[in-house]
């Protein structure tokens, strides 16, 4: 499995690039910029940006996202 993990100094982001099909689904619906898309996979390199709203969670069709905090 290639879960990647996106650590701020409160949460961490992970992502199952296995799962991700590059929709950019998340990357559309992130308030903050968090999200961008590198060959064809969600990655969060904006971290420290994300307001905890979970956006990215519901958005993703396929599951891929998981939010410590949310």
């Amino acid at each position: 499995m290639s879960i990647k993990e996106y650590v701020s100094d409160d949460w961490t982001i992970k992502i199952d690039h296995d799962k991700c099909v590059g929709a950019g689904d998340c990357v559309d619906v992130c308030p903050s910029d968090v999200f961008v898309l590198v060959d064809g996979k969600s990655t969060a390199p904006n971290v420290d940006d994300c307001i905890e709203c979970c956006a990215c969670i519901g958005a993703c069709p396929v599951e891929a996202i998981e939010h410590t905090s949310c």
